[in-house]
């Protein structure tokens, strides 16, 4: 299909809702049965769609803990997604993160997430009063490689006002 063809049905697929409301509601003055069964069906076909990506993010989240540390790209060759959508609902996870016992940390353009335990000894060592180049030592059987991991631990575990 030629590239121009491809961009205008990206640029409808945006509006696609709109476009069945007014198919709905032009049916509808017509025969009123018809646009009751649209509707019906549009509903059952939105929930169904809705379904794998609640099975996709509960998958994320389980293969997650299995790991003190894993990156996105990772996740994305085990899971068998493109990194684009694994990212995506890392970031959404990464939001609302505040009451979780895990970390999922941005560092340069990679998610990156720690386990519970390794947040745990994290937040041990720095009650302790280590500083990052020890807290890496300590933490390099987690797979922890530089001090900008450490940092970017400590920063966001800040942000989420989950460090004293």
């Amino acid at each position: 299909m030629p590239k121009k063809y491809t961009v205008f049905f990206k640029s409808m697929a945006k509006y696609w809702f709109f476009f069945l409301v007014i198919a709905i509601i032009v049916i509808a003055l017509f025969n009123m049965v018809v646009a009751i069964w649209i509707t019906l069906i549009s509903i059952v076909l939105f929930g169904i769609s809705y379904v794998p990506s609640l099975f996709f993010e509960n998958n994320l989240v389980k293969l997650m803990k299995n790991y003190y540390k894993i990156e996105d790209d990772t996740i994305a060759r085990e899971l068998k997604r493109p990194i684009e959508k694994v990212q995506e609902k890392m970031y959404n996870l990464a939001q609302k993160q505040d009451s979780k016992p895990w970390l999922i940390v941005y560092l340069n353009k990679r998610y990156i997430f720690y386990h519970q335990e390794t947040i745990e000894k994290f937040k041990e060592l720095y009650s302790k009063g280590y500083g990052e180049k020890e807290i890496l030592e300590d933490l390099q059987e987690i797979d922890l490689k530089t001090r900008s991991e450490v940092k970017a631990i400590k920063d966001t575990l800040i942000k989420h006002q989950r460090l004293r």
